[in-house]
């Protein structure tokens, strides 16, 4: 059962179980599933729903960050809730050590030596990381640390 399949399967589940919330944010990814499968004209396979999946789960981010400075903490545990949800169904997000590890092993890789360079760095570090689930924000934080330092 690929991906796309047990969204739909747990979507009738959660039905079945009346649980709302679940429901609620299972029926959003579904939706943008098949935003996304009629954009490409054809089945999505494992890896583009996980990229889906992903910028879903950054979208939210995004969100609990503005109602955080809008000081409206009843859509962040919202958002928090779909957050959690919606990376059930990608791979173990990748730790702090080892994100600090695949910078520091693209830095050596490129010979990177100042911030100019972050942008190299950044795409070595990401085909390092491919299918760990690593945080954007949190790898170009630890490279621009790294950079720095330097």
């Amino acid at each position: 059962m690929n991906l796309s399949e047990q969204i739909i399967a747990d979507l009738t589940a959660s039905m079945k179980a009346q649980d709302a919330p679940r429901t609620s944010t299972l029926r959003m990814v579904k939706a943008a599933m098949m935003n996304r499968k009629i954009e490409k004209g054809s089945e999505l396979d494992d890896n583009e729903m996980q990229k889906l999946l992903r910028s879903l789960v950054k979208q939210r981010r995004d969100s609990v960050e503005q109602y955080e400075k809008a000081g409206r903490q009843e859509l962040v545990d919202k958002e928090q809730a779909e957050i959690a949800v919606i990376e059930t169904y990608l791979p173990q997000a990748a730790s702090q050590q080892e994100i600090e590890a695949a910078v520091m092993a693209a830095i050596t890789e490129i010979g990177a030596t100042s911030i100019k360079d972050m942008g190299r760095v950044m795409k070595a570090t990401q085909t390092i990381l491919a299918g760990k689930n690593a945080d954007g924000k949190a790898v170009a934080d630890t490279v621009k640390a790294k950079l720095s330092q330097a």
